[in-house]
């Protein structure tokens, strides 16, 4: 497979290799769509490089993706494994916003593209409803080698490409050589069955309709080639009927369906699909076999109207400006399913305002947003995107009552309004057009049971016209964006206010300690507003003795982080004993506080004159140690029990070496238990890290092994990691300073 990726490689050149290897793993694979996602320089985001199989506009939701978004192919990429998802019901059950949207039958795989120093990006492909739900090994050593084939030609790309601003779409398979001409024996062959036979291809157009097809559907041949038929034949514009044709080209399940030709003729549909296009027969259907009847057609339009007038036949992906029109009511149900999902998941204001921006505005064809929120009788803005600081600063803090833009008037009467081009705006609000530069606007009151919370405007750079069907969805986003900013600007009050005591409990600042250098991060979780009850201090016990301690408390509330506090406090007032009395009588004062929880808890005591340390643990992850000329390693110690456990339990101690130059980071369990990864695994990688980075400043090296276990910057749980360095100059006659203990 990875040979024949490469051949690839070297029969194309530029970037059309991506689009070559995706269609060869697609037919190799035995799969009847693909995605190809590249990640973007920051390494935060997923964008969707070139698709194959599937149409546009179902894939328009997943063109950005970012990283930490709970999907497929982000979690193959963050966790570096191929995920697999062999049912509907699977899909629902572990990515319920994935199968909100894409409701079909189908199995897909996603697995990361692997470089030789980086992760490219993701694979994504997709089996018909009939692959079975489970998948072979054999299957996944091909999926993972057709993968690391594609990584292997990007890392070899002289030019490796970054996320476009759209989609490729590559066909399938390779050009029929009757492509672009009918045989005459197959057409006449199809003009002499009783019922009507069309072709659409995979972007639901039609290729091929006989004589009996057109008139059954009332149109002319040639007015209907290279239409959608839904789009083309107001009669068959229902949701119903382009679900129908999606559902056939995703789950590749053949499909029937009846509906009504005005005023009364019933037409049944037979969809045949496969890897090329779809096969539909039309027949007359009796009145009396339809349970219910189909949902009032629309009128047949006038000779003038759009659908009679000669279609727009480029075959080439919509641009993102026109896509939101051009998308069928279907499309944009699944979307707005897709979007409420997304707003469900959010948790801080940042991420709303990164979730609209990432997806909302794509969706929709807009160049700029403003997201404020109503504050103290003003609107206070909370995030924008493509505005320049200076307008935002003459937009920020507009009282609400405001005739300056109409973001006052859509709050007051709690009625969206959308402005196609400059012209209509100057007349109601002549100030707006110069603070902001753009030549359309949608705003969108963002309000809760009546109550104004806030204001939602999208903008464009060019004029634009706003259809009813996008006009209705952006009302309704506007409600759902509402709850999840009020929702989020709940979220950042209240974490606020939980973060602010937890950082009052740890220590202010390192001291100052001659003949070590120190630097210590505290990593509270991405998500939950809990309070953790990760700590970490260093304690000055003589001019030449310097204790340092880690630990964590069991939980993520309010008691985790008193609890955490007394700890601490015990562990001060014994910190001159030795390490082993240091545990045992910070265990018996937990077991005297009668509380349930436990604490690990690391204790170094430090000989910075001898260059050496004494080590003790109540069952705390073993800190890492690099001394100058050998590699890195954890430290072996002796088990023993977490406190809070048995009153009497021993606590052993480990001597080290420490000589000058030598590395020691102590660290609680948040930051090797990365999801989908073995600590053990993660531990060895960070003491490799430890050796190899051993010469930079600590500070630089504790924000690099942090970044080695957690290149996506979103915790699962709160991380606290002290990195301590003892230096050539000894601190022999040094003073401490009297606040130091």
């Amino acid at each position: 497979m990875e040979a024949a990726v490469s051949g690839i490689g070297e029969q194309r050149g530029g970037t059309e290799f991506l689009d070559a290897a995706l269609a060869d793993t697609v037919r190799r694979t035995g799969a009847s769509a693909g995605a190809l996602y590249l990640l973007d320089q920051a390494g935060q985001t997923l964008g969707l490089a070139v698709l194959c199989g599937l149409p546009a506009e179902v894939a328009w939701p997943w063109r950005r993706i970012p990283l930490a978004t709970p999907v497929p192919v982000s979690e193959a990429v963050r966790e570096d494994r191929l995920v697999w998802v062999g049912s509907q019901e699977e899909l629902a059950r572990t990515y319920p916003r994935v199968a909100a949207s894409l409701p079909y039958r189908f199995a897909l795989a996603a697995t990361p593209l692997p470089g030789r120093v980086r992760s490219w990006g993701g694979l994504v492909l997709l089996w018909p409803a009939a692959h079975p739900q489970s998948t072979t090994r054999r299957e996944r050593g091909h999926i993972e080698a057709a993968a690391r084939g594609i990584g292997h030609l990007l890392d070899e790309s002289a030019d490796p490409p970054q996320p476009p601003e759209e989609p490729r779409l590559v066909p399938l398979a390779d050009p029929h050589p009757y492509a672009g001409r009918t045989p005459q024996a197959a057409a006449d062959y199809a003009e002499r069955l009783p019922e009507g036979a069309l072709a659409l291809d995979l972007e639901g157009r039609i290729t091929f309709i006989t004589a009996t097809a057109a008139t059954l559907l009332g149109r002319d041949a040639d007015r209907l080639l290279g239409t959608r038929p839904w789009q083309s034949l107001p009669w068959l514009d229902q949701p119903a009927v382009e679900d129908h044709y999606r559902t056939a080209v995703i789950s590749r399940d053949p499909v029937v369906f009846t509906a009504v030709h005005p005023p009364d003729r019933w037409l049944r549909f037979e969809l045949f699909p496969d890897a090329s296009g779809i096969s539909v027969r039309i027949s007359h259907a009796p009145a009396h076999a339809h349970a219910r009847p189909s949902p009032d057609p629309a009128p047949d339009p006038a000779p003038d109207s759009a659908p009679d007038s000669p279609p727009d036949r480029d075959a080439r992906p919509p641009r993102p400006a026109t896509a939101a029109s051009r998308t069928a009511q279907t499309g944009r149900l699944y979307q707005l399913l897709h979007l409420a999902a997304a707003l469900t998941e959010t948790v801080a204001v940042s991420d709303v305002v990164e979730l609209v921006a990432g997806q909302v505005l794509p969706a929709f064809g807009a160049d700029g947003l403003v997201l404020s929120a109503a504050e103290a009788g003003r609107l206070k803005i909370t995030g924008w995107h493509g505005y320049d600081a200076r307008a935002i600063e003459r937009l920020d803090g507009l009282p609400l009552g405001t005739d300056i833009t109409p973001a006052g008037h859509v709050l007051a009467t709690g009625v969206p309004s959308f402005f196609a081009n400059v012209e209509e705006l100057v007349r109601a609000y002549p100030q707006a057009p110069l603070m902001s530069g753009k030549h359309a606007w949608a705003f969108l009151p963002l309000l809760i049971s009546g109550r104004p919370v806030g204001c939602c405007i999208l903008s464009y750079d060019h004029p634009r016209t706003f259809t009813a069907d996008e006009r209705a969805v952006l009302t309704s986003l506007a409600g759902l964006i509402a709850q999840a900013l009020d929702r989020a600007r709940l979220y950042d009050a209240v974490h606020g206010l939980a973060r602010g005591l937890q950082e009052t409990l740890l220590p202010h600042s390192l001291p100052t300690v001659p003949g070590l250098t120190m630097a210590a991060r505290y990593l509270p979780a991405s998500l939950g507003m809990d309070i953790g009850g990760d700590f970490y201090d260093v304690i000055p016990l003589d001019a030449t003795t310097v204790a340092a301690v880690i630990g964590d408390v069991q939980g993520h509330n309010v008691a985790a982080a008193a609890l955490m506090g007394q700890v601490r406090t015990a562990i001060r007032a014994t910190a001159g004993a030795s390490p082993d009395q240091v545990l045992a009588r910070t265990n018996r004062v937990l077991m005297d506080l009668g509380t349930d929880l436990l604490v690990s808890c690391l204790y170094a005591r430090i000989d910075l004159a001898g260059g050496a340390a004494v080590l003790a643990s109540a069952g705390h992850p073993p800190p890492l140690l690099h001394r100058p000329g050998g590699p890195g390693h954890a430290v072996r110690l002796d088990p023993a029990p977490l406190l809070g456990i048995d009153v009497g339990a021993p606590y052993p101690v480990t001597g080290l070496d420490l000589p000058p130059g030598s590395t020691l980071a102590l660290y609680t369990d948040g930051l090797v238990e990365v999801p989908g990864t073995d600590p053990d695994r993660t531990v060895a990688a960070l003491a490799d890290e430890l050796a190899r980075e051993g010469d930079q400043d600590v500070d630089r090296l504790i924000d690099h092994l942090i970044h080695c276990a957690w290149p996506t910057g979103r915790y699962t749980d709160d991380t606290a990691l002290l990195l301590l360095r003892t230096v050539p100059e000894g601190p022999r006659g040094a003073s401490w300073p009297r606040d130091a203990t």
